[in-house]
């Protein structure tokens, strides 16, 4: 039975003199530790299928089931990344960690060695009581990578989260991720414009097209990339068949789209 279901899920975002449906009839499941990515044009919804998932809007239609459960009534964690860290500037490292459960109330001792520990695992072990400011992007990313994971969620969203970072950096951070959600057995749900990054991190692949969305397509990754480190899944020969296939349907899936938005005008 799959973990995370989306069924029939379709959105509208209304205003004062017409309505926008950012999505229709969407429907895919995701297993319990895997990790999946989603790709698309620009207004295809792929934030609104994060901030659906995550609670912070709710669908115009359909149900979304977490452990066979409607994620509304679900007491099931969800933690969400994104491409800002968001961290306080005037909070040290840690304090910024330990935020969720300070507002949630399970701030111990306990907690405090956890994010620790995890800091030090992502690197950040000489920094903890540094305040956000000293830090470089990729620093501030792994800060908030550990600040969603201290919280031990479910499911894990991230939101295109190395997109504002250099490309040596991004690569570092793509395998750092990938090697924690793997130990930790995490699902996962990753929005991205970056066909490589989303080949090199997941297990399955989504495409979809805008004007509403949908999804067009989704692809398997190989059982040899899953197997690499994202750093080098790059280099395996498997890479570059499987992204000139993504590359060719996303390359359909924008015209169409754009000639849909076209005769829409």
């Amino acid at each position: 039975m799959a973990y995370l279901t989306l069924d029939k899920v379709s959105h509208h975002y209304f205003s004062k003199n017409n309505d926008t449906k950012a999505l229709h009839a969407l429907s895919f499941s995701v297993e319990q530790g895997e990790f999946i990515s989603i790709l698309g044009p620009s207004g295809c919804g792929k934030s609104t299928i994060l901030s659906i998932i995550a609670g912070l809007i709710k669908q115009t239609e359909g149900n979304v089931l977490l452990n066979n459960e409607k994620i509304t009534d679900s007491s099931l964690a969800i933690g969400y990344m994104l491409q800002q860290d968001y961290l306080f500037p005037w909070k040290t490292i840690l304090n910024n960690v330990l935020l969720g459960p300070k507002i949630g109330k399970m701030n111990n001792s306990k907690l405090r060695d956890e994010a620790i520990e995890l800091l030090k695992e992502v690197g950040l072990a000489e920094v903890i009581n540094d305040y956000p400011s000293s830090l470089s992007g990729g620093m501030r990313q792994r800060a908030a990578l550990v600040r969603t994971l201290i919280t031990n969620p479910e499911v894990l969203l991230l939101d295109e989260p190395f997109s504002a970072l250099d490309y040596l950096t991004k690569l570092r951070l793509e395998n750092l991720v990938s090697k924690l959600l793997k130990t930790y057995k995490k699902t996962a749900i990753l929005v991205t414009h970056d066909i490589g990054e989303a080949i090199s991190m997941s297990d399955r692949i989504f495409l979809m097209k805008a004007n509403p969305g949908s999804i067009a397509k989704s692809f398997e990754v190989p059982i040899e990339l899953r197997n690499e480190k994202p750093f080098y899944v790059r280099r395996h020969p498997k890479y570059q068949f499987l992204f000139d296939k993504v590359w060719n349907e996303l390359n359909k899936s924008e015209s169409t789209s754009a000639r849909a938005k076209g005769m829409s005008e």
